[in-house]
């Protein structure tokens, strides 16, 4: 009866670190999304990298859980975010205006994801892989 009740405390304490893990990370990633799309709130890339290292690093940890999901997700968020705002870069230097609303549809994207993440976190539901 002691190891089960070791092993269910332990799975807890897992649950719960990998919760605020997941917590602090899509914290980052919101000022990050947010201050994208609002010109006088820049926070710095730092965090997006902080966050992104966090992601990678704590990962493994996640292997097995619903948590993994999420670490998957915020990963595959970044990823696509940097490409899309590195292939429509050209526009900015050719065209401001193009550039500009492609950037603000990428931010608005990348909120959305951040905030249905987020939320199915706190709800305790794995993300869609």
């Amino acid at each position: 009866m002691s190891d089960l009740t070791t092993t269910a405390a332990v799975d807890a304490q897992r649950d719960q670190s990998l919760r605020n893990v997941g917590h602090v990370s899509y914290a980052l990633h919101a000022i990050v999304a947010i201050g994208a799309v609002i010109p006088t709130f820049q926070p710095s890339i730092a965090l997006l990298v902080a966050a992104f290292v966090i992601d990678v690093v704590k990962k493994g940890d996640a292997a097995g859980t619903w948590h993994a999901s999420h670490f998957s997700w915020r990963i595959r968020s970044v990823v696509w975010a940097a490409v899309l705002y590195l292939l429509t870069l050209p526009l900015w230097f050719f065209l401001v205006v193009p550039g500009w609303i492609a950037w603000a549809l990428i931010s608005l994207w990348f909120i959305y994801r951040v905030a249905r993440g987020w939320l199915s976190l706190n709800d305790r539901k794995p993300m869609p892989t």
